[in-house]
């Protein structure tokens, strides 16, 4: 019984600094966009099969794609709160666009299973500031 009970300290002493680790989707977004600036929304962003690795996915929060220097970042209409990093991202382009009100749907990476579909919002582009 002693034992169970040190081994079961031991794991939750490991599992604290795991999660305290783990930074705010706040913080994700912020480290990712770190000397961008904003340019107006679009409503659609060109993607080719070639660029399937480009998509970032900020847990909870948003969908950021990388065209060129340009970051384009989505925030879903609803649901976002079921992105988690690790998720693969299907998209069904039409035209080699992706667009508002697309859906895109989150695949769980371990156990395959797919999540509820998302709709697109805008696409907020980010460029390098020219300011130094």
């Amino acid at each position: 019984m002693k034992n169970l009970i040190v081994a079961a300290a031991l794991v939750a002493a490991l599992a604290v600094p795991a999660q305290a680790a783990r930074s705010s989707p706040d913080a994700d977004l912020a480290r990712l966009l770190k000397g961008r600036v904003a340019e107006a929304p679009v409503r659609c962003i060109p993607v080719s099969p070639t660029d399937s690795n480009s998509v970032q996915i900020i847990s909870q929060r948003a969908l950021a794609w990388r065209i060129g220097s340009r970051i384009y970042v989505n925030v879903p209409q609803a649901r976002a709160e079921t992105l988690d990093d690790d998720d693969i991202v299907i998209t069904e382009p039409f035209g080699g666009q992706l667009c508002r009100n697309d859906q895109v749907r989150p695949l769980n990476r371990m156990s395959r299973i797919p999540k509820a579909s998302l709709l697109l919002g805008n696409f907020t582009p980010y460029v390098r500031s020219a300011a130094k």
